[in-house]
């Protein structure tokens, strides 16, 4: 990626392989490519890339017809634009490798303080959370809808055309334009071709709608603490006597490098009630979220933890990772 256009070839670097269809004109008519945590070929497909390509061909006819809309090129951007990047590989006549470049990336925001968290952290939305499930071999096409989807109308058999009022051709496509809806965003337009027609579906997006699995991501800038935990049940927290609306959780893994890096000394069966003293976060419905919301890598604090009907306070302190670097 050394001298490529990062801000013409712009995609959520964690993506094992990734294509974009365009001209000679660099007019992009589509992308292939996407994932999701379960894998890095979650949206793969010989059949659908197959199905890519022939359509990329009938656009490029129609652009070669003068048949397509006007294309505003982005804002160009190299690596060289990233001083700690250059440092990283320029300067040591390394290879700049696509994760590298989001890592980097993400880096700089953090020290301008541009950082987004849910928007640069939490990248590609899971569709699979609003309840989509596509027949992957067959590009959008709509295999199961389920949850807001199917409140929304989304019905098996539906192929999906427009996400937020653009065209989407491909699932890598979509997954690009999901990742653009603002984080505050309640509701997304999706336009879908039934029975050879357009049908035009507001689909309500949950709370959290945006949240991802980001243990396979390589960022530097998310603080590790080393376990996992999930939100208790309104009946949990009645039963120990918590607040609803908190982000109390329950401790569910514990890594072996948690006490290898003495981030903590929580044990699975914990309850976290509190970190720092906050009980409660308009984003995070467990401690664990909260952390990675709140917390800068290498930040300390206080847990505080329900173990065995009582009430202890513990330090934590997060961990910055270098992934290859």
């Amino acid at each position: 990626m050394d001298n490529v256009d990062i801000g013409l070839f712009d995609y959520d670097r964690n993506n094992t392989l990734y294509f974009f269809l365009l001209n000679a004109d660099e007019q992009i008519y589509m992308r292939y490519g996407g994932r999701d945590s379960r894998a890095a070929d979650s949206y793969l497909n010989l059949d659908s890339l197959a199905l890519a390509a022939a359509k990329g061909l009938e656009l490029h006819k129609q652009y070669q017809a003068g048949n397509t809309q006007n294309w505003v090129r982005p804002k160009a951007f190299s690596p060289r634009d990233y001083p700690m990047l250059v440092d990283r590989t320029f300067k040591q006549n390394a290879c700049v490798e696509c994760h590298l470049i989001g890592d980097f990336q993400n880096l700089h925001r953090e020290k301008d303080g541009t950082l987004d968290k849910l928007v640069h952290l939490f990248r590609s939305p899971d569709i699979r959370t609003i309840g989509i499930e596509l027949d992957v071999p067959k590009g959008l096409m709509v295999k199961a809808a389920s949850g807001a989807a199917q409140a929304a109308g989304l019905r098996a058999g539906d192929r999906i055309t427009k996400w937020e009022g653009d065209t989407v051709w491909t699932f890598g496509d979509l997954q690009y334009r999901y990742d653009k809806v603002p984080r505050t965003a309640r509701t997304v337009a999706v336009t879908v071709e039934r029975e050879g027609g357009p049908t035009e579906l507001t689909i309500a997006l949950p709370v959290r709608w945006w949240w991802t699995d980001t243990r396979y991501r390589q960022s530097s800038v998310e603080p590790r603490a080393y376990f996992e935990d999930r939100a208790l049940t309104a009946e949990e927290r009645a039963k120990f006597g918590l607040p609803a609306g908190g982000f109390a959780s329950y401790v569910k893994y514990v890594s072996s490098m948690a006490q290898s890096v003495q981030a903590h000394d929580l044990k699975v069966g914990d309850i976290i009630v509190s970190v720092d003293g906050k009980d409660r976060d308009e984003n995070a419905d467990t401690a664990s979220l909260y952390i990675v919301l709140h917390k800068t890598p290498g930040d300390t604090g206080t847990l505080d933890v329900l173990r065995d009907g009582k009430r202890i306070s513990m330090p934590l302190k997060t961990i910055r990772m270098s992934f290859r670097k």
